[in-house]
């Protein structure tokens, strides 16, 4: 298992994964936001906690079990609502199969901070110390992507082109990756929930949902309701990547 946490959210490892998806110059203020973000949580725990209080990563194996504690928190805590596979069957709620620890973290944070506005996660991530923000992120990210279920039909050739067709011209694919697979503070996209897509996007376009910075609103804002809901059935179906 990949050891992620809030300590190694650097800079340099957000550039190093902006150079290699070629990501764009609002990306970058969204990776600097994000590893401030996380950063001022350990530097919070840093300033707060002993050093002979120094634990091993929150992560790490039970060494009788072998077992991720985190698996088990998750199972319990979060498995009724996003999926025991992380993928979600419940409505409105996003799937986290194939999402990356950095992201999850940072939204995490954001969600036990009072900076994302839900109800049912600000009252879960208000109980988690980084620690526990470090265990259960670098356990989402240690799921890997689960594609949605066959459709019922096969999808609209039209709405589907037309979809591909606002996905370039709004960015999205420049941000989240030809693939939209994402990359550590981008959030895989592809394949995920049509109906949180939808919300989604139009929380960002009102303004309901703020974005690391002001990309997310301002390639919205033109956009018309029926374009918002024809880009989020294009993601929704968008061809899952084979791996990672």
């Amino acid at each position: 298992m990949r050891g992620r946490s809030i300590a190694s959210a650097t800079p340099a490892a957000s550039d190093r994964s902006l150079t290699s998806n070629r990501r764009g110059p609002a990306l970058c203020l969204a990776a600097l936001t994000s590893a401030m973000l996380a950063g001022a949580a350990l530097a919070q725990t840093r300033s707060t906690k002993p050093a002979s209080s120094a634990a091993p990563p929150a992560a790490a194996a039970n060494p009788a079990t072998g077992a991720n504690p985190y698996a088990q928190r998750f199972a319990s805590l979060c498995a009724a609502c996003h999926g025991a596979n992380g993928r979600s069957e419940m409505p409105g709620t996003p799937a986290l199969a194939g999402q990356h620890s950095f992201y999850a973290i940072t939204q995490l944070f954001l969600f036990r901070e009072g900076r994302r506005a839900n109800e049912a996660m600000s009252a879960v991530a208000r109980t988690m110390k980084d620690d526990d923000l470090r265990g259960f992120a670098d356990y989402i990210g240690s799921l890997p992507p689960v594609p949605p279920p066959p459709p019922a039909a096969p999808p609209d050739t039209a709405r589907m082109k037309r979809g591909q067709e606002l996905a370039r011209e709004h960015k999205c694919l420049f941000c989240h990756g030809a693939d939209l697979s994402g990359g550590q503070q981008v959030p895989r996209i592809g394949g995920q929930r049509e109906d949180y897509l939808r919300m989604t996007l139009q929380e960002f376009k009102s303004g309901k949902r703020p974005g690391y910075t002001m990309a997310m609103g301002e390639a919205l804002s033109t956009i018309p309701p029926a374009d918002l809901d024809t880009l989020a059935y294009f993601v929704a179906r968008f061809p899952p990547p084979a791996g990672r």
